[in-house]
């Protein structure tokens, strides 16, 4: 996705660098993330760690809250919890697709769900987070991108 300047500004993300993970669609309420996995990603089985999958869950349910329009903004968020269930096996090589949508959210806690999918659309696992707003990114105008912590 060609994401707009102030937007990509939001998303940089070191993890995301050492992940591989990349941005595919990022609304209120909405975010889809995309990884392929390679060596570095594998178990000792020959396939995706779990902890990947598991990653793409909390990262995809965390962005979906944190949607902020506004250059030179961002919003925050620590996760409180992540429960995730594992229903496939992921092969290294193939696009992993992780969509998480917001549940609902009040004035510091938001809830999310999420699906990690294989490029076949098999699902591969699903879960849900609550995630709580860091100060001042409860609202939709958040923090300047360069607040301190």
């Amino acid at each position: 996705m060609d994401l707009p300047d102030h937007i990509r500004a939001q998303t940089r993300s070191p993890f995301h660098e050492l992940m591989g993970v990349s941005l595919l669609t990022w609304e209120d309420g909405l975010a889809r993330l995309v990884c392929t996995p390679g060596p570095a990603h594998a178990n000792r089985s020959g396939i995706v760690h779990g902890g990947v999958m598991l990653a793409l869950l909390d990262q995809c349910n965390a962005f979906a809250g944190l949607f902020c329009p506004f250059p030179g903004r961002t919003r925050l968020a620590v996760t409180l919890d992540l429960d995730t269930r594992f229903t496939g096996q992921a092969k290294l090589g193939g696009k992993l697709i992780a969509e998480g949508r917001v549940v609902t959210a009040g004035r510091n806690i938001f809830f999310a769900r999420g699906e990690v999918k294989d490029e076949a659309g098999t699902l591969v696992a699903f879960g849900a987070s609550t995630h709580r707003y860091r100060s001042g990114s409860h609202a939709p105008e958040g923090v300047p991108l360069d607040a301190p912590d």
